[in-house]
């Protein structure tokens, strides 16, 4: 006699799913051809909708309850394969609100009582935790279009800080833009050495030509007049049509003496630059030689940001900057006078001729004037815009785009011969 027919069938499945009572979720049980044989009391408080489900087809309830053919194709599918089943989410409308469930699917099997082979599982209502998914999912979507927005003004403003770049000098830029400095409350009162030129006649020479042909030769002037102001250390305060204001002194400074053997190194090479610059203009149409005048003075200046609330900049006042800018146009073109403040800095270190007192316009005293000619000292030599570093038996040559090869080749056959003399006088060993 087979044990199940001692026992009462229906006692047997209340006994087996006691705990359906006790359950938090929506339970149930089918036999093997998926027929709804018991459900907990939540399994019917939580689907009114259903109405009576005893001996109901369950594809037939997930059907009624909204779930798609194909995930009912794929539920009978992989429960009749694997055993369990899980769907992750259905949405199910109660008390006219959405909740979400997930529903868990898994066989069963007792050798002793054939009726309790079926399939037991449980609707979980999941609705807080998809509505945190979700609040968490937007969070992240929102956090994603946040960045990208941000990345996207960071591009712009990188665009408007290269720009920016462009009308600032590299000093002032960077004391600016990492916050070294108040911009608005930014003054200060230094020795500095102050720089002027221009080139003589310009403006009519300018008059009478072509707006690309005069844009060429001042972007080119102007250009390679700066990455020389820039490679000596000088701040590039404007430019004024062809006329440029440099500084040395602020925001950084090596120290009065060293600011102005600085300046008056930049102003040779600026010189030398400039008569190398002549064929290139001639190439383009140039028949007029350009020769600039420059001005260089030292003295007590205030600097830092000037203007309005709506436009600053960053410049120096003083006494000697109108010095400087006197002195370049009182001076012949193609020579550099600078004044007896800043000669009596560098003149152990420079090539000078003394031109005599002047009074510049605005100032109650003559002042003392001096052409600077070249650097005394032997350890470098300018010729053209090259600039010949002598350290004993080595030379450095740093050759600039459109130096003048055959001086380079002169100085270079002039520095061979002294060696050359320096070893025939040496005594032997």
């Amino acid at each position: 006699m087979n044990i199940e027919e001692l026992f009462n069938r229906q006692n047997i499945v209340d006994m087996s799913f006691f705990n359906f009572n006790n359950a938090v979720t929506a339970a149930y049980f089918t036999d093997k051809d998926l027929r709804i044989l018991k459900v907990n009391d939540n399994f019917k408080a939580f689907f009114p909708v259903l109405g009576n489900v005893s001996n109901a087809y369950f594809p037939d309830v997930l059907k009624q309850l909204g779930v798609d053919e194909e995930q009912i194709k794929a539920f009978s599918k992989d429960l009749a394969e694997t055993g369990h089943v899980l769907i992750p989410r259905i949405i199910i409308e109660m008390d006219g609100k959405e909740r979400s469930f997930s529903l868990l699917f898994a066989k069963t099997r007792d050798d002793n009582f054939s009726y309790l082979n079926g399939v037991q599982g449980q609707f979980i209502d999941r609705t807080d935790e998809f509505e945190l998914r979700r609040e968490r999912e937007e969070l992240l979507e929102e956090k994603i279009r946040n960045r990208e927005l941000i990345e996207e003004k960071t591009r712009k403003l990188e665009v408007l800080a290269n720009r920016l770049a462009k009308y600032l000098s590299p000093q002032i830029y960077e004391t600016i833009f990492t916050g070294k400095s108040d911009v608005k409350q930014s003054f200060a009162r230094k020795n500095l050495t102050i720089f002027f030129s221009d080139i003589e006649g310009f403006t009519d020479i300018s008059d009478g030509m072509e707006p690309e042909r005069l844009a060429f030769v001042i972007n080119t002037y102007l250009s390679e007049m700066s990455k020389i102001a820039l490679d000596c250390g000088g701040t590039i305060d404007k430019f004024i049509g062809d006329a440029i204001l440099i500084f040395f002194g602020d925001p950084e400074s090596d120290g009065d003496r060293e600011d102005a053997i600085k300046c008056a190194q930049m102003a040779l090479r600026m010189q030398a630059r400039a008569e190398s610059l002549q064929e290139t203009w001639k190439d383009h149409g140039i028949s007029k030689t350009l020769r600039v005048r420059m001005g260089i003075s030292t003295g007590f200046c205030t600097v830092g940001n000037f203007g309005s609330d709506q436009r600053l900049e960053y410049t120096v006042f003083g006494s000697p900057v109108n010095l400087a800018s006197r002195l370049e146009a009182s001076t012949p073109a193609g020579t550099i006078l600078i004044s007896e403040s800043t000669y009596l800095l560098i003149q152990d270190m420079v090539e000078c001729q003394a031109m005599g007192n002047v009074m510049p316009k605005g100032f109650v005293r003559p002042i003392g004037t001096y052409r600077l000619d070249a650097l005394k000292d032997e350890g470098q030599r300018i010729v053209s815009d090259i600039m010949l570093t002598r350290v004993r038996e080595h030379v450095e040559v740093n050759l600039m785009e459109g130096s003048d090869i055959k001086e380079v080749i002169l100085e270079l056959k002039e520095i061979q011969e002294e060696f050359e003399e320096e070893l025939r006088s040496s005594p032997t060993e």
